[in-house]
């Protein structure tokens, strides 16, 4: 797996120099788009309107529109002469609480690794913040954006967690009125809810959708019919203490294997 990120954690005086990795994988099917008619794959072409013809990658470069149809041009080799070693470098600007960084806040997880020599000053900070328990905050430049992020101690390392900035956030699209709500609707959820209470372990659950896509592709390979999935069978509640009562009721049934509750 290549590094995303190559730089240094600037800590003080210290510098660690770190590889980042990506955390998670894309195993999802992906289908490719094909004409109704003939089935042959739709290509898409990058075609240049004035020259009237398809170019090449290659040909292509970076503009940055600044009027109508005016362009100014920058190349990979110009974007990558404006960082400084000291934009690679991953500084360290503050450290706070995990608690106070809310979750709306976190975009992207990587693995961060120590390169050699920098092993024992990248424990002594994955140590240290564990003790206190604190996260530190920092910025690097990744790509052609100035990153905010977050490193975040665990047990097996430190985790970076790449954040967005205040202007980035959309506010509530729409202001929900508060309900008021009875003493016996809240015990009742209360109920539910410590019903439904357990450790989290995320090998317990899986993709279920895309297990049955599988299938199904499988099926239409070898001409076989797509059978459909046998529907819940659940009946419509109206009132709200009674679907906690059912809900309540429901849960302490034997249950099979754990799936999310609709």
């Amino acid at each position: 797996m290549p590094a995303r990120h190559k730089g240094a954690i600037s800590f003080g005086l210290v510098h660690i120099p770190v590889q980042l990795y990506k955390t998670t994988r894309d195993i999802d099917i992906s289908f490719n788009q094909l004409c109704k008619e003939t089935k042959e794959r739709v290509r898409y072409k990058k075609f240049c309107p004035n020259c009237k013809k398809e170019i090449k990658t290659s040909d292509i470069v970076k503009g940055y529109q600044y009027e109508k149809d005016k362009y100014v041009i920058m190349s990979d080799e110009e974007l990558d002469q404006l960082k400084t070693e000291t934009d690679r470098t991953i500084h360290i600007l503050q450290f706070t609480k995990l608690a106070d960084i809310s979750d709306i806040y976190y975009e992207k997880n990587f693995y961060a690794v120590p390169e050699k020599g920098g092993e024992k000053a990248f424990e002594l900070l994955h140590q240290a913040m564990l003790n206190q328990k604190v996260v530190a905050i920092a910025k690097t430049v990744m790509g052609t954006k100035e990153q905010l992020l977050a490193l975040c101690p665990k047990e097996e390392g430190i985790l970076f967690k790449t954040l967005f900035y205040e202007d980035e956030i959309e506010s509530v699209p729409k202001v929900v009125n508060k309900q008021k709500l009875t003493k016996s609707e809240m015990n009742m959820a209360k109920a539910l809810i410590d019903s439904m209470t357990s450790p989290f372990h995320p090998e317990e659950f899986e993709d279920e959708y895309q297990k049955r896509l599988r299938q199904a592709i499988e099926a239409k390979i070898t001409g076989k019919e797509i059978s459909e999935p046998k529907a819940d069978e659940r009946d419509t509640v109206v009132d709200l203490m009674e679907a906690l009562k059912q809900s309540v009721a429901m849960t302490k049934k034997p249950a099979g294997k754990r799936r999310p509750q609709a």
